[in-house]
Protein backbone atom coordinates (compact mmCIF):
# COMPACT_ATOMS: atom_id res chain seq x y z
CA UNK A 1 0.00 0.00 0.00
CA UNK A 2 0.97 3.26 -0.74
CA UNK A 3 2.30 5.59 2.30
CA UNK A 4 0.69 9.11 2.52
CA UNK A 5 1.93 12.40 4.43
CA UNK A 6 0.76 11.90 8.28
CA UNK A 7 -0.70 15.30 7.41
CA UNK A 8 -3.02 14.01 4.54
CA UNK A 9 -1.40 16.70 2.06
CA UNK A 10 0.20 15.86 -1.08
CA UNK A 11 3.98 15.36 -0.34
CA UNK A 12 4.83 18.15 -2.40
CA UNK A 13 3.36 20.39 -0.07
CA UNK A 14 3.77 18.63 3.60
CA UNK A 15 5.01 21.69 5.68
CA UNK A 16 7.23 19.16 7.27
CA UNK A 17 8.86 18.22 3.96
CA UNK A 18 8.71 22.70 2.56
CA UNK A 19 10.43 23.50 6.05
CA UNK A 20 13.50 20.59 5.09
CA UNK A 21 13.93 22.09 1.86
CA UNK A 22 13.85 25.34 2.81
CA UNK A 23 16.18 25.25 5.64
CA UNK A 24 18.48 22.74 2.83
CA UNK A 25 18.40 26.11 0.67
CA UNK A 26 19.07 28.35 3.11
CA UNK A 27 22.50 26.70 4.25
CA UNK A 28 23.58 26.49 0.85
CA UNK A 29 22.86 30.17 0.43
CA UNK A 30 24.40 31.15 4.09
CA UNK A 31 27.19 28.73 4.17
CA UNK A 32 30.71 30.27 2.85
CA UNK A 33 32.67 27.44 2.05
CA UNK A 34 29.57 26.77 -0.74
CA UNK A 35 29.22 30.03 -1.33
CA UNK A 36 32.14 31.78 -3.11
CA UNK A 37 35.87 31.45 -3.92
CA UNK A 38 37.97 33.23 -1.06
CA UNK A 39 37.67 36.94 -2.08
CA UNK A 40 41.08 39.10 -1.66
CA UNK A 41 41.01 42.95 -2.90
CA UNK A 42 44.12 44.16 -3.98
CA UNK A 43 46.16 46.93 -5.23
CA UNK A 44 46.43 46.66 -9.01
CA UNK A 45 50.50 46.89 -8.73
CA UNK A 46 50.44 43.80 -7.51
CA UNK A 47 49.07 41.85 -10.42
CA UNK A 48 51.71 39.59 -11.65
CA UNK A 49 53.53 39.00 -8.47
CA UNK A 50 49.72 37.91 -6.22
CA UNK A 51 48.51 36.09 -9.70
CA UNK A 52 51.42 33.68 -9.29
CA UNK A 53 51.50 33.30 -5.47
CA UNK A 54 47.75 32.68 -5.31
CA UNK A 55 48.81 30.01 -7.91
CA UNK A 56 51.12 28.35 -6.21
CA UNK A 57 48.85 28.22 -2.61
CA UNK A 58 46.52 26.76 -5.21
CA UNK A 59 49.02 23.86 -6.38
CA UNK A 60 50.35 23.03 -2.62
CA UNK A 61 46.58 23.68 -0.78
CA UNK A 62 44.18 22.99 -3.42
CA UNK A 63 42.05 26.17 -2.62
CA UNK A 64 40.71 28.61 -5.10
CA UNK A 65 41.38 32.21 -4.88
CA UNK A 66 39.67 35.06 -6.31
CA UNK A 67 42.16 38.43 -6.78
CA UNK A 68 40.03 41.90 -7.53
CA UNK A 69 42.60 44.57 -8.68
CA UNK A 70 42.10 48.25 -8.55
CA UNK A 71 43.32 51.14 -7.09
CA UNK A 72 43.97 50.89 -3.59
CA UNK A 73 41.62 54.04 -2.83
CA UNK A 74 38.67 52.13 -4.94
CA UNK A 75 38.99 49.19 -3.26
CA UNK A 76 38.65 50.66 0.34
CA UNK A 77 35.97 52.61 -0.70
CA UNK A 78 34.01 48.96 -1.86
CA UNK A 79 35.03 47.66 0.87
CA UNK A 80 33.42 50.11 2.99
CA UNK A 81 30.34 49.62 0.81
CA UNK A 82 30.11 46.49 1.89
CA UNK A 83 31.86 44.44 -1.09
CA UNK A 84 32.21 41.03 -0.02
CA UNK A 85 35.74 40.48 0.42
CA UNK A 86 38.27 38.07 3.03
CA UNK A 87 41.93 40.29 2.82
CA UNK A 88 42.87 43.51 2.02
CA UNK A 89 46.31 44.54 0.67
CA UNK A 90 47.08 47.99 -0.51
CA UNK A 91 49.66 49.48 -1.45
CA UNK A 92 49.65 52.77 1.06
CA UNK A 93 49.36 53.29 4.89
CA UNK A 94 46.49 55.83 4.59
CA UNK A 95 43.88 53.48 2.38
CA UNK A 96 44.47 51.16 4.88
CA UNK A 97 43.61 53.62 7.73
CA UNK A 98 40.71 54.79 5.80
CA UNK A 99 39.71 50.93 6.59
CA UNK A 100 40.65 50.74 9.55
CA UNK A 101 39.42 53.63 11.18
CA UNK A 102 35.94 52.62 9.79
CA UNK A 103 36.21 49.17 11.78
CA UNK A 104 36.49 47.24 9.12
CA UNK A 105 39.45 45.24 9.68
CA UNK A 106 39.59 42.06 11.86
CA UNK A 107 41.78 43.51 15.60
CA UNK A 108 45.69 42.19 15.30
CA UNK A 109 45.43 41.05 11.71
CA UNK A 110 46.72 44.32 10.10
CA UNK A 111 50.49 43.58 8.75
CA UNK A 112 53.34 45.40 6.94
CA UNK A 113 53.63 42.79 3.91
CA UNK A 114 55.82 44.38 1.27
CA UNK A 115 57.98 47.75 -0.18
CA UNK A 116 58.39 49.28 -3.46
CA UNK A 117 60.03 52.22 -4.94
CA UNK A 118 58.86 54.99 -8.38
CA UNK A 119 60.78 55.00 -11.36
CA UNK A 120 60.54 57.22 -13.96
CA UNK A 121 59.46 55.36 -17.19
CA UNK A 122 60.14 55.70 -20.84
CA UNK A 123 59.07 53.81 -23.86
CA UNK A 124 61.75 51.28 -24.87
CA UNK A 125 62.69 52.69 -27.28
CA UNK A 126 63.37 55.98 -26.09
CA UNK A 127 66.95 57.71 -25.87
CA UNK A 128 65.50 60.32 -23.24
CA UNK A 129 68.30 60.28 -20.31
CA UNK A 130 67.12 61.92 -17.19
CA UNK A 131 69.12 62.81 -13.91
CA UNK A 132 66.44 62.98 -11.07
CA UNK A 133 67.10 65.99 -9.11
CA UNK A 134 66.06 68.92 -7.53
CA UNK A 135 64.82 71.31 -10.52
CA UNK A 136 64.85 68.63 -13.17
CA UNK A 137 63.91 70.20 -16.21
CA UNK A 138 60.64 67.75 -16.33
CA UNK A 139 58.43 69.91 -18.40
CA UNK A 140 60.93 70.72 -21.06
CA UNK A 141 61.49 66.98 -21.31
CA UNK A 142 57.48 66.65 -22.21
CA UNK A 143 57.48 69.15 -24.81
CA UNK A 144 53.88 69.62 -25.79
CA UNK A 145 53.26 66.25 -24.12
CA UNK A 146 51.67 65.08 -20.82
CA UNK A 147 53.05 62.96 -18.04
CA UNK A 148 51.91 59.64 -17.37
CA UNK A 149 50.65 58.70 -13.75
CA UNK A 150 47.99 57.34 -11.46
CA UNK A 151 45.65 60.08 -9.93
CA UNK A 152 47.68 61.77 -8.20
CA UNK A 153 45.12 62.72 -5.73
CA UNK A 154 43.89 59.50 -4.45
CA UNK A 155 45.47 56.81 -6.04
CA UNK A 156 48.94 55.43 -4.06
CA UNK A 157 51.42 55.86 -6.96
CA UNK A 158 50.36 59.01 -8.21
CA UNK A 159 50.16 60.54 -4.39
CA UNK A 160 54.11 59.20 -4.07
CA UNK A 161 54.92 60.73 -7.88
CA UNK A 162 53.25 64.13 -6.48
CA UNK A 163 55.12 63.88 -3.37
CA UNK A 164 58.27 63.68 -5.26
CA UNK A 165 57.97 66.04 -7.79
CA UNK A 166 57.02 68.69 -5.23
CA UNK A 167 60.09 67.83 -2.95
CA UNK A 168 62.07 68.42 -5.79
CA UNK A 169 60.38 71.52 -7.11
CA UNK A 170 59.04 70.63 -10.46
CA UNK A 171 55.67 69.57 -9.61
CA UNK A 172 54.12 73.38 -10.28
CA UNK A 173 55.68 72.90 -14.16
CA UNK A 174 53.40 69.80 -14.94
CA UNK A 175 50.49 69.67 -12.75
CA UNK A 176 48.32 70.96 -15.59
CA UNK A 177 49.72 68.20 -18.12
CA UNK A 178 49.45 64.87 -16.39
CA UNK A 179 47.54 62.14 -18.08
CA UNK A 180 45.84 60.57 -14.97
CA UNK A 181 45.56 57.17 -14.77
CA UNK A 182 42.40 55.21 -12.96
CA UNK A 183 45.54 52.83 -11.50
CA UNK A 184 49.21 52.51 -11.78
CA UNK A 185 48.91 50.01 -14.71
CA UNK A 186 46.83 52.25 -16.77
CA UNK A 187 49.36 54.94 -16.60
CA UNK A 188 52.35 52.42 -17.26
CA UNK A 189 49.79 51.91 -20.45
CA UNK A 190 49.85 55.21 -21.56
CA UNK A 191 53.60 54.39 -21.73
CA UNK A 192 53.86 51.81 -23.39
CA UNK A 193 51.32 52.08 -25.71
CA UNK A 194 53.34 55.86 -26.93
CA UNK A 195 50.42 57.98 -25.74
CA UNK A 196 52.71 59.88 -23.25
CA UNK A 197 56.89 60.06 -23.68
CA UNK A 198 57.16 59.46 -19.92
CA UNK A 199 55.57 58.53 -16.54
CA UNK A 200 55.71 57.33 -13.21
CA UNK A 201 55.10 54.21 -11.72
CA UNK A 202 56.25 51.61 -9.35
CA UNK A 203 59.59 49.69 -10.15
CA UNK A 204 57.72 46.43 -10.24
CA UNK A 205 55.21 47.66 -13.02
CA UNK A 206 58.11 48.87 -15.33
CA UNK A 207 59.66 45.35 -14.47
CA UNK A 208 56.12 43.86 -15.96
CA UNK A 209 56.19 45.59 -19.19
CA UNK A 210 58.89 45.00 -21.49
CA UNK A 211 57.38 47.87 -23.87
CA UNK A 212 58.60 50.62 -21.30
CA UNK A 213 62.34 50.90 -19.53
CA UNK A 214 63.23 52.58 -16.45
CA UNK A 215 64.90 56.32 -17.17
CA UNK A 216 65.81 56.87 -13.41
CA UNK A 217 64.56 55.81 -9.97
CA UNK A 218 63.82 58.17 -7.31
CA UNK A 219 65.34 58.78 -4.05
CA UNK A 220 63.44 57.19 -1.28
CA UNK A 221 63.97 60.86 0.13
CA UNK A 222 61.89 62.53 -2.07
CA UNK A 223 58.93 60.62 -0.94
CA UNK A 224 56.64 59.16 1.92
CA UNK A 225 57.99 54.77 2.43
CA UNK A 226 56.20 52.93 0.06
CA UNK A 227 54.50 50.25 2.48
CA UNK A 228 52.04 47.28 1.19
CA UNK A 229 49.44 46.72 4.51
CA UNK A 230 47.65 43.81 4.28
CA UNK A 231 44.66 42.96 6.80
CA UNK A 232 41.94 40.50 6.81
CA UNK A 233 38.49 42.06 6.54
CA UNK A 234 35.89 41.83 9.55
CA UNK A 235 33.38 40.74 6.85
CA UNK A 236 34.75 38.24 5.13
CA UNK A 237 33.26 34.58 5.83
CA UNK A 238 35.52 32.62 4.08
CA UNK A 239 36.89 29.58 6.39
CA UNK A 240 40.19 29.54 4.59
CA UNK A 241 40.83 33.21 5.01
CA UNK A 242 43.42 32.73 7.71
CA UNK A 243 45.20 30.37 5.60
CA UNK A 244 46.01 32.18 3.11
CA UNK A 245 46.57 35.23 4.72
CA UNK A 246 49.27 33.24 6.73
CA UNK A 247 50.64 32.03 3.01
CA UNK A 248 51.11 35.22 2.20
CA UNK A 249 53.89 36.06 4.81
CA UNK A 250 55.61 32.89 4.23
CA UNK A 251 59.00 32.27 3.03
CA UNK A 252 57.58 31.03 -0.74
CA UNK A 253 55.49 33.85 -1.21
CA UNK A 254 58.52 36.23 -0.14
CA UNK A 255 60.59 34.20 -2.56
CA UNK A 256 57.79 35.36 -5.57
CA UNK A 257 57.24 39.01 -4.66
CA UNK A 258 60.91 39.06 -4.78
CA UNK A 259 61.11 37.35 -8.04
CA UNK A 260 59.02 40.43 -9.62
CA UNK A 261 60.91 43.36 -7.80
CA UNK A 262 59.19 43.71 -4.16
CA UNK A 263 61.00 43.48 -1.19
CA UNK A 264 59.29 41.92 1.66
CA UNK A 265 59.01 43.30 4.68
Amino acid sequence: MKKTCACSAPCIACPRVLAFVLALFALQITCPAHGRDLTVFAAASLKNALDEVSRQYGHDIGSRVSISYAASSTLAKQIEQGAPADIFISADLGWMDYVAKRNLIKPGSRVSLLRNEIVLIAPAKSAAKIEIKPGLPLGGLLGKNRLAMADPDYVPAGKYGKAALQKLGVWNSVSARIARGENVRAALNFVSRGEAPLGIVYRTDAAADKSVRIVAVFPPETHPPIVYPAALLKAGTHPGAAKFFGFLKSAAAAKIFAEHGFVPY
